[in-house]
């Protein structure tokens, strides 16, 4: 079977063919991402972690983030050995492990602020939620492939996708969860886009979206004062607006080139979250604008690349899946930046590879290990340098 043949395929499951080596751009980009992460953490932590800590230990936070960058790098290695076949088989038990985890954290998780998303386990904690990302890209993408060219029609390209987000964003929102609640619906969208849904049907969806959203911020106080801080921040920049006019000051304070790696001012317990949610508004302050733009621009080459590997998987199944993890990705950023810098309301969206959290980030790493296992697939011939071009010689003399 040669290239295009196979590309046309659903699933390309041959064993005999040798896996190259994974890809070195995607893999270099995603550690300096996370190695410049780890280190923003340890900068924006060690305030708070030096005041609420018993023992005053101003490295809790950003000792603890290393240990699971240092395992993430071990997971996302070992998931790219994998190959997309196992991904495959599996993508329905992980669908409803993270469901069955969702309705265990209602009634059993820890509760924050009046909402039950995590569970906690030997002083770690972590959120079904992001389990819950994976596997609806997993689950979808083998869906697509099933209904083949059925995907135009309501019954197939419509019916069952959609059933599974309301399953999801049914828990999620008794959590209750408006952030991993609205990045499931994109997911699911941008999955169905991949899989070949009419446009139409978007429209539609569109629609009941934002309906759906109104309701939940009417209904929910928390999402309606989000609403209300997000439109006039400075209304109430002691309530309400606090924790966005902070951010932004420290946007402000970083000015063009910034105040230097560890002179951030904000953190020093004057903005919330700012080593998880708000990390970003501290590489502001401390890099500038400058330095910001070039974080930027790492995450986009990144994307770019994710993108790229997808248009050139061998079967249809690597590529829905790396095109949903490099979706799920850019999701991510973009929503982050938008919160920190109030282009959208706030909605505790964490910045890849930099918000504190170590079970997030270890789930943010088997996916870039996804990713790479996809890349080990990809035909040799398709990474030949631009221009240069196997001779042929002939019996002509040549």
């Amino acid at each position: 079977m040669d290239y295009a043949e196979s590309r046309l395929a659903d699933y390309t499951d041959d064993s005999s063919v040798a896996r190259r080596s994974m890809d070195v751009p995607f893999l270099l980009i995603t550690l300096l991402l996370l190695t410049i992460g780890v280190v923003m953490v340890l900068s924006s932590s060690f305030a708070r972690a030096y005041y609420t800590t018993e023992n005053h230990t101003a490295t809790y936070f950003f000792s603890r983030q290393l240990i699971f960058a240092i395992a993430g790098v071990g997971v996302m290695i070992f998931a790219s050995f994998f190959p997309i076949g196992f991904y495959r088989r599996v993508s329905g038990m992980v669908l409803f492990f993270s469901i069955v985890l969702m309705l265990l954290v209602l009634v059993g998780g820890k509760k924050v602020n009046g909402a039950r998303r995590w569970f906690e386990l030997f002083g770690v904690t972590f959120q079904p939620s992001e389990i819950a990302k994976i596997a609806v890209i997993l689950f979808d993408a083998m869906l697509i492939c099933r209904f083949k060219g059925k995907m135009g029609t309501f019954k197939y390209g419509v019916v069952p996708f959609v059933a599974v987000a309301l399953i999801v964003v049914g828990l999620l929102i008794l959590e209750p969860h408006l952030s991993a609640s609205i990045i499931i619906i994109l997911i699911t969208a941008a999955m169905m886009f991949l899989g070949g849904t009419r446009l139409f049907w978007f429209v539609i969806g569109g629609v009941a979206v934002a309906g759906g959203l109104f309701l939940a911020v009417s209904v929910l106080d928390y999402s309606s004062d989000r609403i209300t801080a997000w439109l006039d921040p400075f209304a109430d920049t002691s309530d309400t607006g606090y924790q966005i006019v902070q951010s932004l000051y420290a946007i402000g304070s970083g000015g063009l080139s910034g105040l230097g790696l560890g002179n951030s001012r904000q953190k020093y317990l004057y903005l919330p979250e700012e080593h998880n949610d708000f990390i970003f508004s501290v590489v502001c302050e401390e890099f500038g604008f400058i330095g910001a733009v070039l974080i930027l621009v790492l995450f986009a080459l990144l994307i770019v690349r994710g993108y790229w590997l997808a248009l050139h998987c061998r079967d249809r199944y690597s590529f829905l899946v790396c095109g949903g993890i490099t979706s799920l990705l850019a999701l991510q950023v973009i929503l982050n930046i938008a919160v920190v810098t109030n282009l959208v309301p706030c909605t505790g969206i964490s910045l890849p590879f930099f918000s504190y959290g170590g079970t997030a980030l270890l789930i943010q790493l088997a996916e870039m290990g996804i990713v790479l296992s996809i890349s080990r697939d990809i035909p040799e011939k398709k990474f030949v340098r631009p221009g240069v071009r196997k001779t042929n010689k002939t019996a002509s003399g040549q």
